[in-house]
């Protein structure tokens, strides 16, 4: 249950950096309205209490094996909502980075 709910928060986490970062950058970069921006920066507060919900009490683990699923998911973005195509450098590139995420939460602890 502890790997399920850790899962989900990953999940949560990503769609909530990700979108917070996409809605500043279409605000910023493609000239949208300003208050996507400000929409931006309050789905990018919520990562951090998202975050903050790990069942790991270690910070620096929690977020070294979030940063292999920010990898994962902004390709995974990129493709469901701005029609990005992946290279097999791309792919291969975020299964290294899902890989190492697996080893830092699934490793043994002291």
């Amino acid at each position: 249950m502890t790997t399920l709910r850790s899962a989900a928060l990953f999940a949560l986490a990503a769609v909530a950096e990700i979108g917070g970062c996409w809605l500043i950058w279409q605000s910023m970069r493609e000239s949208r309205p300003w208050w996507l921006a400000g929409i931006g920066v309050v789905a990018l507060g919520g990562y951090g209490f998202v975050a903050a919900l790990q069942p790991d009490s270690h910070f620096g683990r929690v977020l070294a094996a979030y940063g292999g699923v920010f990898v994962a998911g902004s390709l995974l973005w990129g493709v469901l909502v701005d029609g990005f195509r992946p290279t097999r450098y791309d792919l291969l590139g975020a299964v290294i980075c899902l890989v190492g995420v697996g080893v830092i939460m699934a490793g043994p602890r002291r």
